[in-house]
């Protein structure tokens, strides 16, 4: 099996422990003083962590699902366990149609959780903003890297 290796500095590795566990309802295989991994099986994913002020810049980051119906199921369970969702949306956002919910761990770092359901010929849709105003999708305004470890 092959899985995508996902590594991110953080500023709080505790609180970051606590959003990932959550959003992958997968606790961590691994943690050590300033550092945290996890294997988790859905999605394939490794992913770790390491605390430390400086971060790596990037603009966001997913989960594709095969179905829209893992999408609500996934935003039910992302609120269930005390995070703050977008919403779900049917939108055109980078040059496609999909159903999607965002979230945004504790140092600002924004994760779609999504289903592509056709292609698009434009980046985004104009009308889909977010609770607190941001693009909801990877358009100019919303695409703007992030060092993780600042807040947004």
């Amino acid at each position: 099996m092959s899985r995508l290796q996902l590594a991110l500095n953080v500023t709080d590795l505790d609180q970051a422990i606590d959003f990932y566990s959550k959003l992958f309802a997968t606790p961590p295989a691994k943690v050590r003083p300033g550092y945290a991994n996890w294997e988790i099986s859905d999605p394939p994913l490794k992913l770790v962590l390491f605390e430390g002020p400086e971060g790596a810049t990037l603009n966001h980051l997913g989960v594709e699902t095969d179905a829209a119906e893992e999408v609500v199921a996934a935003e039910a369970r992302l609120q269930a366990d005390g995070l703050e969702t977008s919403g779900i949306d049917d939108t055109i956002c980078c040059f496609a149609t999909k159903v999607e919910t965002w979230v945004t761990d504790p140092d600002g770092a924004r994760w779609e959780w999504y289903v592509k359901t056709g292609d698009a010929e434009q980046m985004a849709h104009e009308a889909t903003p977010q609770a607190d105003g941001a693009a909801a999708c990877c358009t100019p305004a919303a695409a703007e890297p992030i060092a993780l470890g600042t807040k947004p």
